[in-house]
C-alpha cells in the first residue's frame, strides 16, 4: 500500500504532461477536508478574567498551503492529489486554536486578530511541523507518521513584550497510507497539541495577571 502510494506522489509531482487524460485528471474535484478543535482540558486549569487574540499562524511555503503535505524522504515535501485542507493550514490552526480556547471556558474572551479585540495577551503560533512523514520500520515495511510542532509565544500587550515561549510536538502513526486515515491522524497529533498549548498558556497567562494587577 505504502508503495502505491509513494508511486502516485511522484507520478503527481511530475510536470508537462498534456492530453486528454490530463484532463481528465483535472476535471476531476478535489476532497476538501476538515479538523476539529479540542473539546476536553483539565478540570484544574485556572479562569482568566482576560482577553486573548490569536495571530494567524507563521509557517513555511511548504506548510502555508491548502495542501496535504506528505515527505517520502526527510528532505522532499510533496502532496496528496486530489486531496485538500479546506483553507491554508495556518488559517485552519488559528481558527481551531481560538474555538479550544473557546471550548476550555478558561478565558474572558478570545478572537482573532482581524476581528478587533482589545486584547490583554497576544497568542502568536508558529507552525514547525504539520505534515505526514514516511518512515522506514523493520522488515522493509513502512508507516505515515503525522507529525505537527507548534511553537507558541504569549505576548503581553500593556508591556509589548513576550512573557513566554513554549513548543509543543506529537506524533501519531497513520493506520494507513489512505487519505482518510492519514487526515485522522492529523487531527489527532492536532488535537493533542492544541490541548498541551492551551493549558500551558492559560496556566501562564493566569500567573502573569495575578503578578501584574494593573492589567486587569
Amino acid at each position: 500500500m505504502i508503495r502505491h502510494f509513494l508511486v502516485v506522489l511522484a507520478l503527481v509531482s511530475l510536470g508537462g504532461c498534456a492530453g486528454l487524460g490530463t484532463l481528465r485528471q483535472a476535471s476531476k474535484p478535489n476532497d476538501l477536508y476538515l479538523l476539529t478543535p479540542k473539546s476536553t482540558f483539565s478540570s484544574a486549569l485556572p479562569r482568566v478574567q482576560k482577553q486573548i487574540v490569536v495571530q494567524e499562524p507563521t509557517a513555511t511555503a511548504a506548510v502555508n498551503t491548502d495542501q496535504i503535505a506528505i515527505q517520502p524522504t526527510p528532505f522532499q515535501v510533496q502532496y496528496l492529489p486530489r486531496a485538500r485542507w479546506v483553507d491554508r493550514a495556518p488559517l485552519i490552526v488559528q481558527a481551531l486554536l481560538v474555538e479550544s480556547y473557546e471550548n476550555s471556558g478558561k478565558v474572558a474572551a478570545v478572537g482573532r486578530s482581524t476581528v478587533g479585540l482589545r486584547p490583554d495577551y497576544v497568542i502568536a503560533p508558529d507552525i514547525r511541523e504539520f505534515q505526514g512523514l514516511v518512515v522506514n520500520e523493520t522488515e522493509g515495511t513502512k508507516t505515515i507518521r503525522v507529525e505537527v510542532r507548534i511553537n507558541i509565544k504569549i505576548i503581553d500587550e500593556f508591556d509589548d513584550k513576550i512573557i513566554a515561549s513554549n513548543s509543543f510536538r506529537e506524533y501519531v502513526v497513520s493506520a494507513s497510507d489512505q487519505t482518510p486515515d492519514l487526515v485522522k491522524a492529523f487531527d489527532d497529533a492536532l488535537g493533542r497539541t492544541m490541548r498541551d498549548a492551551v493549558e500551558w498558556s492559560v496556566r501562564r497567562i493566569s500567573a502573569h495577571a495575578a503578578n501584574n494587577p494593573r492589567q486587569s
